[in-house]
């Protein structure tokens, strides 16, 4: 977990395993606590801006002329 922590690729981690196709690694390799709080601390946690969405005049000129 160190090397993939670490930023070893995947690929370097599969070879360094012995496995003969890329594919089957994954299996072997979890994401632990540490790297799980990791990756939620860069997400945000603000509350979006919601707000309604008002029309130009042009455009209701234009739905108005229908």
């Amino acid at each position: 977990m160190s090397l993939l922590r670490g930023g070893v690729d995947r690929s370097v981690i599969a070879l360094f395993l012995g496995h003969e196709q890329v594919e089957t690694t994954p299996v072997y390799l979890h994401a632990d606590m540490q790297m799980k709080e990791a990756a939620l601390a860069g997400t945000s946690t603000g509350k979006p801006t919601i707000r309604r969405y008002r029309p130009g005049d042009r455009l209701l000129a234009f739905l108005n002329g229908l």
